[in-house]
């Protein structure tokens, strides 16, 4: 069983930027890819971006250019950059890590981008 833990989110302008965090313990052994993902009120849980294993990258259209996904091995964590901050880019961000026969989230940070 991995646990995941969120950090990092709150209240920010619009053009700003935040980092979020997501730690898993105990480790990510058998953990293949690692993702954030985000639901906003009213809406499904739609994914933001993935890093697997290999450092490979991907990203939804509309944070392109904007966010950056990357993982600390050594501290089993994953991280996601965020930067020029829209109010489209409101929503709750859950952590996510795939395994073979394995799914696990974390409990969701709030964003909330507003003037």
């Amino acid at each position: 069983q991995v646990q995941l833990v969120e950090s990092g989110g709150g209240l920010v302008q619009p053009g700003g930027s935040l980092r979020l965090s997501c730690a898993a313990s105990p480790s990510t052994f058998g953990i293949n890819v690692m993702g954030w993902y985000r639901q906003a009120p009213g809406k499904q849980r739609d994914v933001v971006a993935t890093i697997n294993s290999g450092a490979s990258t991907n990203y939804a259209d509309s944070v392109k250019g904007r966010f950056t996904i990357s993982r600390d091995n050594a501290k089993n964590t994953v991280f996601l950059q965020m930067n020029s901050l829209k109010p489209e880019d409101t929503a709750v961000y859950y952590c996510n890590a795939r395994g073979f026969m394995a799914n696990y989230w974390g409990q969701g940070t709030q964003v909330t981008v507003s003037s």
